[in-house]
């Protein structure tokens, strides 16, 4: 179980026969672990490409084949009071795509779109065929049909000569965003993380340590929750996630140029957890001599990116970040930032925490301390519940 995001969802799960069917196990099993409850529904094609027997056991739930005189269409996606969440066709194919925007329905994937449509639910497909396939000017044009239906289309990857499925991380993202809570509608939020390395000479740096793992969990679910999210990253190893706008950043000069080349003042909610320079190094131009017994490097203290956001930002909500060994210096430390930086929050922790997937921080705003434990999705969540919390008091 990674979350409850998708608590009491059905999700309608169509299959149809493109060889990315084959990814439906992992797409079942992963919205399974945000809570949802999938029901598959096949099309012959896809049946002889995946065995309804392996949906059946991804799932738990019997594969709906062909349609029964208990009108399973109706139950599900018809004009009816516990009809499901959302229709997701993944793959979708060139062909039914065509059939879904000319009313044809003589599958029961298309059938149960023609019904889901009819009765206004929420309809998502996610096309996956050959890019020449993809790139027919009547596809296209149906594929446009739907969109201005209200019916949500996961773009594919196109790589050489094909139209590839998205990802099941982006699929399930767009998934949850469509049907679970919006508390950040709309919102737009700035997410700075990752680490930062500032140059020594020509070859070298001196960096400081972050997984980013703090930031992507904050990405993710600031897109979950309906935000319009950008996420600047620097350095770290953990990857973000590809279905949201990112600008990367090695030093302290990149994000300067970031900022003076942004107008921040759209952003309501700036969150800035990313291992920023504290200390600049007198930089060489030119390479280090290598056989040399010791070098010495000078730094110089380096400029607080936190207050020049708040110049620049005045209104916005700002998040900061404060990192040290201890607690209860940590905790202190983090109070003075607040204050003298004029922050709406910051969440402190101890260095322990960087590699870690579960960990403590401490949420200190001008009158509280909250202590939160566990996964870093899990507190990116109640640190969220937190801003939102904050917005509507103000």
């Amino acid at each position: 179980m990674k979350s409850h995001l998708l608590k009491d969802k059905t999700i309608i799960l169509g299959v149809t026969g493109s060889i990315a069917a084959v990814e439906t196990i992992k797409l079942s099993r992963e919205l399974i672990r945000h809570d949802a409850t999938v029901i598959p529904v096949m099309t012959p094609a896809a049946t002889r490409i995946i065995h309804p027997d392996a949906l059946w056991f991804a799932t738990g739930m019997n594969p709906i084949v062909d349609l029964t005189g208990e009108t399973e269409h109706v139950s599900y996606c018809g004009d009816v009071p516990d009809h499901a969440d959302l229709l997701l066709i993944s793959p979708c194919t060139a062909n039914t795509i065509s059939k879904i925007a000319n009313g044809i329905d003589d599958t029961v994937v298309t059938t149960f779109a023609t019904t889901a449509i009819g009765a206004n639910h929420a309809v998502m497909i996610v096309p996956a065929m050959h890019k020449s396939m993809y790139d027919h000017r009547i596809v296209q044009k149906n594929i446009h049909q739907l969109t201005e239906h209200g019916i949500d289309v996961v773009d594919p990857y196109l790589e050489k000569k094909k139209a590839k499925l998205a990802s099941i991380e982006e699929i399930t993202a767009r998934v949850i965003r469509r049907i679970s809570e919006n508390t950040l509608n709309k919102k737009r939020i700035l997410i700075i993380g990752g680490s930062c390395c500032e140059p020594v000479d020509k070859v070298r740096s001196v960096c400081n340590l972050s997984s980013g793992k703090t930031a992507i969990s904050f990405t993710r679910h600031a897109y979950y929750h309906g935000a319009e999210v950008e996420l600047w990253y620097g350095t770290s190893p953990e990857q973000p996630p590809n279905y949201v706008k990112t600008k990367r950043f090695r030093s302290l000069d990149d994000v300067k140029r970031l900022i003076k080349e942004t107008n921040l003042e759209p952003f309501e909610i700036i969150i800035v957890c990313a291992a920023l320079s504290d200390y600049i190094p007198e930089k060489i131009n030119e390479k280090l001599d290598s056989t040399k017994e010791s070098v010495k490097i000078s730094l110089k203290k380096a400029d607080k990116i936190i207050r020049i956001l708040r110049r620049k930002c005045p209104k916005g909500i700002i998040i900061g970040f404060k990192l040290d060994d201890d607690k209860n210096t940590v905790i202190e430390k983090a109070k003075k930032l607040q204050k003298e930086q004029h922050l709406d929050l910051v969440v402190a922790n101890t260095i322990s925490a960087i590699q870690a997937n579960e960990t403590t921080v401490w949420c200190i705003d001008s009158k509280t301390s909250t202590r939160i434990k566990g996964s870093k999705d899990y507190i990116a969540d109640q640190i969220f519940s937190r801003i939102i919390s904050m917005g509507s008091s103000s």
